[in-house]
């Protein structure tokens, strides 16, 4: 696994990532980490109600995973992910012999409004100059502004047992394209789990 998740860290460095991606929170399974002894092969899933934006965003995991990652478009049709079968995504999973399961959904998006204050600059010495000086009187007035927040879940699973072995969620505010945001959350949650010590 960590083979795997090296590759995808090692892509995901190669677009820079700005400060518009970063964690909110994290966890770690204690005592939970990857080899890059063992052979893996990991099942990338996105959890989007367009079928366009999955498979462009699994498609970006994929690429991001070297080679040892499947896009899920290609096994779990949309009527399975939409009716929530998990039976039937475990007979996929067990059949394609996956060790590990990836899964990114967008959680939230939320709007924050904030307000900037004006500036007033001019002269400021007696009234007599200032009265000769008024027209160098200005003021720049406030203005408000709109961010659109989207908050990103991601988890990592085992197959066999069947475990949550690490999970985030990434804020990423006014994303202009959506590969690049995959790419930008793609490096900050594997620098995560560096630092959580998951990613050996």
């Amino acid at each position: 696994m960590r083979k795997v998740l090296f590759s995808f860290f090692v892509a995901a460095t190669i677009i820079s990532c700005g400060p518009s991606t970063k964690i909110v929170k994290s966890w770690s399974e204690p005592g939970a980490s990857v080899s890059k002894e063992n052979p893996n092969k990991v099942l990338a899933i996105a959890l989007v109600k367009d079928e366009t934006s999955r498979r462009v965003i699994e498609d970006q995991l994929v690429a991001q995973l070297a080679g040892q990652g499947v896009a899920s478009y290609s096994l779990l049709t949309p009527d399975i992910l939409k009716s929530g079968n998990d039976e039937a995504m475990n007979v996929k999973v067990t059949q394609g012999k996956f060790t590990h399961v990836l899964v990114m959904r967008l959680a939230d998006v939320q709007k924050e409004t904030t307000y900037t204050p004006g500036t007033t600059t001019g002269f400021y010495g007696g009234y007599r100059r200032y009265y000769g000086y008024g027209a160098g009187f200005y003021t720049t007035p406030g203005y408000y502004s709109t961010d659109k927040n989207y908050f990103v879940e991601t988890m990592v699973y085992s197959v066999t047992p069947d475990k949550l072995l690490w999970s985030a969620t990434t804020k990423t505010v006014n994303p202009s394209k959506l590969e690049k945001a995959v790419n930008d959350i793609g490096q900050v949650i594997i620098e995560k789990m560096k630092k959580d010590g998951f990613l050996k």
